[in-house]
């Protein structure tokens, strides 16, 4: 069913066009993203289709009992009631419903309502309509749903009698996304849903929105998590619109396959009008000739001529480089206390950083991930313990919150005034190089956005030159393009790095060990965040065993009779692997037919011709392919 459709949508700001025929549609279970540059008008176009901003030609249609919830980009819940109150506050209808049952309940034990038979058999009548709706709008179970939304948005140590008022913006911008959440739209629309949310809750939000009900609209940043969830894409850039199948990481492969096929038809139509073009000129004043080059002529006025297909829009282009090596212990941690104002957030901390690791500090929201770094880099005064640093290191700090920024500066004032004997040519190169053109770079810095914050702190912490980066959250509120382009720069880095990342696709590409930030303490994990989770999953299934050993060990009998369930389960379980393993064998026997298939249809003139077809085709042999790699990875699974 389609829910909601957006038809040759345009929208100004001024004299300047954001978004120019826009088409989207939405249908039930849709699960779409929106992707582009900061500016693009990913917001904008949210923001119209839920309504709370207008536009300025084109339409948008949906069926009148089509809902839409939206939650706009750091969205905090302003109340005075209880966390709990305020979530109860979504099911006033169902409040209401169950104190009318409850007085029809009480009427139908009044003696002169059960004594006067049409009197009650029509409270009954109406008593089980009303407890039959009640039922289906989930009435007997709402109060465990709010329990369950608190508990995967990471409240369930709060108490909920808490108000609201006295929380942090983080909190408050998780209630909110907890609130439309248990509304349950139709269409759920989120800005960087993501935001202010620690790993754990991540993992939760992914699987609540896969088994969602309904449609998601979503715009996010953070790749992973746009991987689990959607399953197509929507690009917005240079004002337009382009729909791709498949999560983020397919989009990426479809756009450069794409552009790489508009690019060789559009060539192979050059070479062909050069060719028309060659022939008029040579022939056209030739009385032998001139009726051949007059046919060619008209053959090329026919011709419908292919623009230049547009590639990528220009990226931010950096390098971090040191000016010296450090020593090769860099920093070192002994039983450390740290926290604010005397009170403690983590205590007995204990680490080594060796030069040259990239390591990613993990932990949950209020662990002390960022007090931590503020400890390091003398920010914060330590409460107890040491850390020492090495020989020769030279910190570059990374502050989540860009406190460092003047606002009252210009762009060009805040990166020279550190380097006044730089040439301003230099300084405007490296301000470049960060997308700061022009007059951009005489912006003032408080009227910047987000992003443009976070490349300007960027390019101050280039021009450091610093052996040891000490990163608070680099990631925010940079897009997809800019995060690859910081990656990249990261990864080609000659020094140390220690930094604190909600984003699981950043860790992956930078961190050579991870290393956890909770009550016992700091725990290292010798890899990226894929083998942390793989670990941390291996040290809980050896925890469980551990206990069953305990709990048998004190009960021989029982020990016994678990010892014969166990055999038989797990026999069970082999058997249904074997299962598994064959008909895992026999998908890929048959999906490889299909590639074999595919492949000899596209090696036919007719076929590869049909620019349509062959689109198709090669659509389906990417599909193909992509589940064959991921068949073969759960059959290698099953081998071990």
């Amino acid at each position: 069913m389609i829910l909601l459709q957006v038809q040759q949508l345009s929208k100004y700001f001024g004299a300047e066009l954001i978004l120019s025929n826009i088409k989207l549609e939405v249908q039930t279970k849709d699960r779409i993203a929106l992707v582009g540059r900061n500016g693009a008008g990913k917001s904008t176009l949210l923001k119209i289709i839920a309504g709370h901003l207008s536009y300025d030609s084109g339409e948008i249609m949906k069926p009148k009992d089509v809902t839409i919830g939206y939650l706009a980009q750091n969205t905090g819940l302003e109340s005075e009631l209880s966390i709990w109150e305020e979530m109860l506050s979504v099911f006033a209808h169902l409040q209401e419903m169950e104190q009318t049952i409850r007085h029809l309940e009480a009427q139908m034990s009044n003696p002169q309502v059960y004594e006067n038979e049409a009197l009650y058999n029509k409270v009954m009548s109406e008593y089980d309509v009303l407890q039959n709706k009640f039922k289906e709008l989930g009435g007997y179970q709402f109060e465990a749903d709010i329990r369950s939304i608190l508990h995967g948005l990471n409240f369930h140590d709060f108490d909920y009698s808490t108000k609201i008022s006295t929380l942090s913006g983080g909190q408050k911008t998780r209630l909110a996304l907890g609130k439309l959440l248990l509304t349950k739209p139709d269409i759920l629309i989120l800005d960087e849903p993501t935001n202010h949310l620690d790993i754990q809750t991540l993992s939760w939000l992914e699987q609540y929105l896969q088994n969602y009900s309904g449609a998601i609209l979503i715009v996010s940043h953070d790749r992973y998590f746009l991987d689990k969830v959607v399953t197509q894409v929507y690009e917005v850039s240079r004002h337009k619109i382009k729909k791709f199948h498949g999560n983020y990481s397919k989009y990426l492969i479809q756009k450069a396959e794409q552009y790489e096929k508009e690019m060789k038809m559009f060539e192979k139509q050059q070479e062909q009008v050069a060719k028309l073009e060659d022939f008029i000129q040579r022939n056209i004043a030739r009385a032998s000739t001139t009726k051949r080059a007059q046919s060619r002529r008209k053959q090329l006025q026919r011709m419908e001529l292919m623009n230049r297909p547009d590639g990528d829009e220009k990226s931010a282009n950096f390098l971090f480089t040191i000016e010296k090596q450090s020593g090769n212990e860099v920093l070192k941690v002994n039983d450390l206390s740290i926290g604010y104002q005397g009170k403690a957030v983590a205590n007995h901390l204990t680490t080594l950083v060796p030069r040259e690791d990239s390591i990613a500090l993990v932990g949950p929201n209020g662990a002390g991930k960022s007090t931590l770094l503020k400890t390091i880099v003398n920010k914060l005064p330590l409460l107890a313990g040491t850390f020492t640093l090495g020989t020769n290191v030279s910190i570059g700090y990374y502050d989540q919150e860009q406190a460092e920024l003047t606002s009252n500066k210009t762009v060009l004032n805040e990166l020279w005034d550190d380097y006044p004997s730089t040439q301003e040519k230099d300084i405007r190169t490296a301000l470049g190089n960060f997308l700061f053109s022009g007059d951009d770079v005489l912006k003032p810095v408080s009227t910047l956005s987000g992003g443009e914050k976070a490349r300007l702190a960027l390019a101050k912490l280039m021009m450091q030159k610093a052996n040891f980066l000490i990163l608070d959250e680099p990631t925010n509120h940079l897009d997809l393009d800019s995060k690859e382009v910081l990656e990249n720069a990261l990864i080609d880095y000659p020094g140390t790095i220690l930094f604190v990342s909600h984003d699981r696709y950043f860790i992956n590409r930078l961190a050579s060990k991870v290393i956890e930030l909770s009550q016992e303490g700091l725990t290292e994990y010798l890899g990226d965040y894929d083998y942390y989770v793989a670990k941390k999953l291996e040290q809980e299934e050896l925890a469980t065993i551990e206990e069953a050993a305990v709990s048998a060990k004190a009960d021989t009998t029982s020990s016994e009779a678990s010892t014969y369930y166990v055999d038989k389960e797990q026999k069970k379980l082999e058997r249904q692997k074997r299962r598994r393993i064959e008909e895992i064998e026999q998908q890929i026997e048959r999906i490889e037919a299909d590639i074999a298939q595919a492949e000899e249809l596209l090696c036919q003139p007719e076929v590869f011709q049909d620019h349509e077809r062959s689109f198709e085709l090669n659509e389906k042999l990417e599909n193909n392919r992509s589940e064959v790699e991921k068949l073969m990875e759960e059959w290698e699974l099953l081998q071990d």
